[in-house]
Order: C-alpha cells, then sequence, then structure tokens
C-alpha cells in the first residue's frame, strides 16, 4: 500500500472537509493561492460523500455526486471523504475512490447533521464502535493500495475519548482526526485541545511497539499556520487539520500578506466565483456563495455596504459588476 501520510514531514497540516464550503471550486482555487513556491505543504479534504448515493442513486444522482469529487493534480495529496453506515458501500465507494486516484479516504465519524445521524453515519457512529471497526475494515478491503483515515470528535454527548479513541485505533486506521469537541457541543465551546495532547497519549500507549502507528490530527479553532504549529508543539500532534480559518483566505498556506490588500481580496472573491459557477453552477445554488462574501468584504471602510449588494447578486458577472464599479469608485482610499 502506499501511505503517502507517512511521508509527511510533521507535523502537517490537512485542509478540513466542511459541506458547502470546500467544494471543487474552493479546493482549486486554495490550490492556486497555496500550492506555491515557500507555502507550507497541506492535505486536501474533499467534502464528505454519501457512499451510499454513489451506489444506490440513479445515473443522475450520481452525477451530481460525482461532481463533489471533481479535483486537479494540483490539490494533491487528496482525500476523499466518505459517509455511510453500511459497510457494503462503504467497501464499493472504496473502490470507486481508488479507481478516480484519491490519495487516500478519509470516513467521517463526526458529522452532527440529524439526517447523517438518523442513517446510523457520521457522529452517530461514536455509538456503535464495532460497526466504526467494520467501515475501516470495509474501506481498506475496498482500497487496498490507499491508506484509510477517520475524522471524529470526543464523543457523542460527553466526553468519552478513553473508550472511544482505543476502539478506532484497533481497526488499525492510517490517521485519525479528532475534533476536540463533542457530537454535543457542535462548534459552541472552545476546541479543548488538551484532549488532543491526551489522544496522543492513548495512541502512544497502545501503539508503542508498532513501527507504523496511526497518526494524529488535530481539529478545532486553528486561526493560522503558526497557531497550528504552535498546538502541535503543545499537544504532540502529527499535524493540524483548518476548518474555518480557510475562510476568505484561500492564501492561507503561502504566507502571503495580501489578504489585507483589499482590491486582491475582492478580486479573489470574482475568481471564486467564476470557478463556482464554472464548476457547480448548474447543481448548486448561487447562494451558497454568500457565505463566502461574508469573508472576503470584512474589516475595511464600506466593507458592509459592499457585502449587501453582493447578497442581492445572482450570478458571476453581477458579482464581477459590482464589485469592478466598487473597486473604481473607491481606488484612491484603498491604493
Amino acid at each position: 500500500m502506499k501511505n503517502f501520510w507517512a511521508q509527511l514531514e510533521r507535523p502537517f497540516f490537512v485542509l478540513a472537509p466542511l459541506a458547502n464550503v470546500t467544494d471543487a471550486a474552493f479546493r482549486r482555487l486554495i490550490a492556486r493561492h497555496s500550492k506555491v513556491a515557500g507555502a507550507t505543504p497541506y492535505v486536501t479534504y474533499t467534502e464528505f460523500v454519501s457512499a451510499d448515493g454513489l451506489c444506490l442513486a440513479h445515473e443522475e444522482g450520481k452525477a451530481k455526486l460525482m461532481r463533489d469529487l471533481l479535483y486537479t493534480d494540483a490539490e494533491r495529496p487528496i482525500v476523499a471523504q466518505l459517509f455511510t453506515a453500511t459497510a457494503e458501500y462503504m467497501e464499493k465507494a472504496a473502490t470507486l475512490v481508488e479507481e478516480l486516484g484519491f490519495d487516500g479516504i478519509d470516513i467521517n465519524m463526526g458529522c452532527p447533521d440529524r439526517a447523517i445521524e438518523k442513517q446510523g453515519a457520521g457522529a452517530k457512529l461514536i455509538t456503535t464502535p464495532e460497526l466504526a471497526q467494520e467501515l475501516i475494515a470495509a474501506a481498506k478491503r475496498g482500497a487496498p493500495n490507499i491508506p484509510v483515515s477517520v475524522k471524529t470528535r470526543l464523543g457523542y454527548n460527553k466526553d468519552s475519548l478513553d473508550e472511544w479513541l482505543p476502539k478506532l485505533l484497533a481497526a488499525e486506521p492510517a490517521v485519525v482526526t479528532v475534533h476536540a469537541r463533542t457530537r454535543k457541543e457542535m462548534s459552541k465551546v472552545p476546541a479543548r485541545w488538551e484532549r488532543v495532547k491526551r489522544a496522543v497519549e492513548i495512541r502512544n500507549e497502545l501503539q508503542k511497539n508498532k513501527k507504523d502507528k496511526t497518526l494524529i490530527v488535530g481539529n478545532g479553532d486553528v486561526k493560522d499556520v503558526a497557531h497550528g504549529l504552535e498546538l502541535a508543539k503543545q499537544t504532540g500532534a502529527d499535524g493540524v487539520m483548518i476548518g474555518r480559518g480557510i475562510f476568505g483566505t484561500p492564501w492561507l498556506f503561502s504566507h502571503s500578506a495580501e489578504c489585507e490588500n483589499v482590491a486582491f481580496r475582492l478580486k479573489t472573491a470574482v475568481e471564486h466565483t467564476k470557478l463556482f459557477e464554472e464548476l457547480l453552477g448548474d447543481i448548486k445554488s448561487f447562494a451558497i456563495m454568500k457565505k463566502h462574501f461574508k469573508a472576503y468584504v470584512e474589516g475595511f471602510p464600506g466593507a458592509k455596504e459592499l457585502r449587501m449588494e453582493l447578497m442581492e447578486a445572482q450570478n458571476a458577472a453581477e458579482v464581477e459588476q459590482i464589485i469592478s464599479a466598487w473597486l473604481q469608485q473607491h481606488s484612491a482610499t484603498i491604493a
């Protein structure tokens, strides 16, 4: 098996899988701005994709799901994240992922969405550890040539890391990413990185004689690369996952100061919008872009008014027109 994780310099960084955020358009944009000379290397994850849907959906439905698995070589190493509660579908979907050329597979065991949990998937798997182990084994059978990882939380209603993590480690995934909150807490409380440190200790205790130990990645409230490096140092984590910190800063891993340049940020918002329309505009609502506008358009005089205009835009052409007019009007003050 080709395990790219083992070749990464530690601590490494991972771009989090965020539903309706890290879609094919945003990932491609991030790669353009962050996979550059001198940048911090990072691993890319897709949004989570239904393994059941990949196996059972009719032709049109499957085609839409396949769009979530659209990627370019510039995004490598890239991991496809899947969710399901059925081992059979996990195995078949894993085979497809390997055939598509992904570098790895990740199993979502942390999503708190009720529709996902009703299927027994996502964070609900924390309550069914034997099924979680079955899914890891199924993914390995389906894709024997690429590594299988897991993204999860500290627990379901309460912190059960000391009981839950050993169950996962017994199935020997290549990586376990620990979002340092419980399912019940969602993102309403600060991430508890001392529990990531505990996850590293548990791994070290249980796999002390194992050559290829399961890597531990911490996740939650990471602001930027410097913050992530400090958290890795404090906890001993092998890697750090960044989620919300990427909003409005697709150049995050490049250490560029261009985010301070208002004109550059706004032109990047236009670039992002065009990519979204090109790659996903026929299957996804343009309203998805609004959360990105909030991130790009903030912290400078007139941002609120411009943001309100952009919220009314219906397509990329309107966004470009609004931003071009604003930049022309404010050229003297943003130079």
